[in-house]
């Protein structure tokens, strides 16, 4: 943190984190209610190595890229300012002319601080795959990890799925039938012993195969899989590969803040309530760092559910300053 004056550097009443589904939908709302808004946004969206986004209304089919260059314009039609940039820190600022906290100093990689009254955590997470060789080569096309989100399109192939947990991998290859009768579970590392009477009757009744065998890696022809390798050096054709990722939280902008954190079997997350309100007063998380499950269109809407609350926030807020004379 520098030694700037509060009164020196540009004053928002919301920054917001991180410039995705989320992160935009809060901004929207926001500029809408006439709020001083910040996007901080590195360019990098965890969907970029995806072909097309699905399942968000009027937007299905759309590249990542264009959805997202429509919502900047959007934002910015209501006077948000997006800025390339990362967020470095964020801690505690008392605001120099008395007015009512909380306030944060938040510290950008390419620019000078500015101060908020409100910041939205928006960044999103990091899917960490597999240590398979040459998944992460074929991430987002044929090694994917959401049936919602491409089921569909890869409808009646060969669909492998690659066992995280043996209960992970039995739901879902049990979902994935929905769209392939030729599904098979790969158990990789998980024991066979492991699968529960119910669960295999279950599999065999839906045709599922089960493979065992660690996975060595993936098999291309060209720019296309068309399998993956086991340890003993057998192939298992498949045209797509699920797997389950884990999901990585950084934590490093906001640590000095220490907000509470929760696990689920998919990673960590912030803990929120229902709005998106964090346990440090005036920090708010939206989307996958608050819900790890949530798409593109779920995200959305929790960033403009977190907006509403944050603006009624500082209504109240600037209604306490105008009664007591102090600035807003």
């Amino acid at each position: 943190m520098t030694d700037t004056p509060t009164t020196s550097l540009p004053r928002y009443d919301v920054v917001v984190a991180g410039g995705g589904p989320a992160g935009l939908s809060a901004a929207l709302v926001l500029g809408r209610a006439r709020r001083r808004v910040l996007v901080v946004d590195t360019g990098r969206p965890r969907n970029a190595c995806s072909a097309s986004l699905h399942g968000f209304l009027t937007r299905d089919g759309t590249e990542p890229a264009e959805l997202l260059a429509i919502a900047r314009a959007e934002v910015e039609r209501y006077g948000v300012r997006v800025a390339e940039d990362a967020v470095v820190e964020v801690v505690p600022e008392a605001a120099a002319d008395g007015a009512p906290g909380p306030w944060f100093r938040v510290s950008l990689a390419g620019r000078p601080p500015v101060v908020t009254r409100r910041v939205v955590i928006a960044a999103g997470i990091t899917d960490r795959l597999p240590d398979i060789p040459g998944l992460s080569r074929r991430w987002g096309r044929e090694v994917l990890h959401c049936p919602y989100c491409h089921g569909y399109e890869i409808r009646d192939g060969a669909l492998g799925v690659v066992a995280g947990s043996v209960d992970g991998a039995v739901h879902q290859a049990l979902l994935l039938r929905q769209w392939s009768d030729d599904v098979t579970v790969l158990l990789h590392e998980t024991d066979s012993a492991q699968i529960g009477e119910r669960q295999r009757a279950l599999l065999a009744a839906r045709g599922v195969a089960v493979v065992p065998g660690r996975v060595t890696g993936a098999v291309e022809d060209g720019d296309r899989l068309t399998g993956v390798l086991l340890a003993d050096g057998s192939v298992v054709p498949c045209d797509t590969v699920f797997v389950s990722p884990q999901f990585e939280l950084d934590h490093r902008p906001w640590a000095s803040l220490s907000p509470d954190t929760a696990e689920n079997d998919l990673g960590t997350y912030l803990a929120t309530d229902p709005e998106g309100r964090t346990s440090v007063p005036g920090l708010w998380a939206v989307g996958n760092v608050a819900d790890l499950s949530a798409q593109a269109l779920g995200a959305a809407e929790l960033g403009a559910r977190a907006a509403i609350g944050i603006n009624g926030e500082l209504v109240l807020a600037d209604a306490d300053a105008a009664l007591t004379g102090q600035p807003a």
